[in-house]
């Protein structure tokens, strides 16, 4: 039975695209018709189909293979044209307001990248303060940075395919963080990043708090399998996975770990490698990993994996909480507190952490080919945080071949991801991974194939 569709327009009011000069008016409309065109597409999908419990990123597609947007010109600015959308974005024949504003951040980021970084944009993608550069000039044209605000947003990482219990523990957290008066980001999608926003907008209501921030990061090869869930009222598309993790970092004050899967061990791995850096050892970043009562060998697991790995020093950056949302949220705004004594001290500014230390290895993009996979170095002769930087790019390689179209097409084409590295942190690593598939943390939809194979 096909699925019903809407052809309409939308006239964007917010987020950016309601005052423009006509040469923006121009670029944005030769991004809807150029090179990026494929890319707005699946984004914009991945938005207009938020909701949906489908985890393979081409899904969305082949339900809907003859969706299509295009930005035009008009006197006042723009206004996207959509075709065979699908209907489940709108409400008798109206968008639903939510989407429409994801809508237009869709646009806003593919353009701004697409003109500025991909052109002649004035920034320096080859040198680490060029990169971090762009993650700012990114966030700030996405109007989510607030100055003048003390520290109180709180990054919440975890999987996309949690159990309901786990789900409802981070909505509890959530609540109690927002009781406090923190804002909340995640990665956008469902599970562990929906969770922390749904029951902190309940707590903000009724401490009748008003500009609350749910912010929703996100980039182009994930967003199609992780679409943004409904609460999200700021997104971000960064232009790749590690602008993505820098972004998380640099403009989220604390973060606490939810129970996930590998996308979140490649988080977990991304912080800590940063925060082992010897230049970063003065400063406070508190790091809670919680989960309900079920959740404790989860994590148990994953600290003997990071002690293996990292050390000791690893394990100190991190506090371990289980079943304990209200202690969560207080070892949170503690550390909050030390946050902002310490930007206070080193006259950095509050919404974006210049002062933090981020290496080369782990900015720049990581293209997870067969060979790249099986050529990381994931051997203990080299720093912790060197080691901790390969360990990452292994995860994100097994993060593409489950979720993202480049990834599951080379395994298709090619075969599974070889990992090799010391014997005794492959056999950790084919052990915490063969858990995560156990328990479903892998995939939401269909029976999961492994596309790795660890050599132990």
């Amino acid at each position: 039975m096909a699925l019903e569709t809407v052809n309409t327009r939308i006239f964007p009011t917010k987020g950016g695209l309601d005052v423009l000069s006509r040469e923006e008016v121009s670029r944005l409309r030769d991004v809807s018709t150029g090179g990026q065109h494929e890319l707005l597409r699946r984004c914009a999908l991945a938005v207009l189909t938020s909701g949906s419990h489908n985890d393979d990123p081409r899904a969305a597609s082949e339900l809907y293979p003859d969706f299509d947007i295009q930005v035009l010109q008009q006197d006042r600015g723009v206004r996207f044209e959509l075709s065979n959308a699908p209907a489940m974005a709108f409400v008798d024949g109206e968008i639903i307001g939510g989407v429409a504003e994801l809508l237009v951040s869709v646009v806003r980021d593919i353009a701004y990248v697409a003109d500025e970084l991909d052109g002649d944009g004035a920034f320096d993608l080859t040198s680490s303060s060029g990169i971090t550069n762009a993650v700012f000039e990114i966030l700030r044209n996405a109007r989510v940075m607030r100055p003048r605000v003390d520290p109180s947003l709180v990054v919440c990482w975890g999987g996309h395919s949690i159990s309901r219990s786990e789900y409802d523990y981070t909505k509890t957290v959530g609540y109690e963080l927002g009781l406090r008066g923190m804002d909340i980001c995640t990665g956008c999608g469902p599970g562990a990043m929906k969770g922390p926003m749904k029951g902190a907008t309940i707590a903000h209501a009724k401490q009748r708090r008003t500009g609350n921030q749910y912010i929703g990061i996100t980039e182009p090869g994930i967003i199609a399998a992780e679409s943004p869930n409904p609460i999200v009222n700021r997104l971000v598309i960064m232009p790749d996975i590690e602008k993505r993790l820098e972004a998380f970092v640099r403009m989220g004050h604390g973060i606490i770990v939810f129970p996930g899967g590998v996308g979140t061990a490649e988080e977990i791995l991304y912080l800590l490698g940063i925060l082992l850096h010897p230049d970063n050892a003065s400063v406070p970043f508190p790091l809670v990993f919680t989960g309900p009562a079920a959740s404790a060998a989860y994590f148990e697991q994953i600290d003997r994996f990071l002690k293996l790995t990292l050390g000791e020093a690893a394990s100190s950056r991190y506090q371990i909480l289980i079943d304990d949302p209200v202690g969560v949220a207080r070892a949170m705004k503690a550390g909050l507190s030390k946050v902002k004594q310490f930007r206070i001290e080193q006259r950095d500014a509050f919404f974006f952490n210049w002062g933090l230390k981020i290496p080369e290895a782990f900015q720049f993009p990581f293209l997870p080919t067969h060979e790249k996979m099986a050529g990381l170095n994931l051997h203990r002769e080299q720093p912790a945080h060197e080691l901790a930087a390969d360990l990452r790019r292994a995860f994100s390689g097994i993060v593409a071949g489950n979720v993202k179209e480049d990834g599951m097409r080379r395994v298709e084409e090619y075969g599974p991801f070889q990992i090799d590295g010391d014997k005794d942190i492959m056999r950790a690593l084919d052990v915490m991974l063969r858990s995560f598939v156990e328990q479903r943390r892998m995939k939401i939809s269909g029976e999961y194939r492994p596309c790795y194979r660890v050599v132990a």
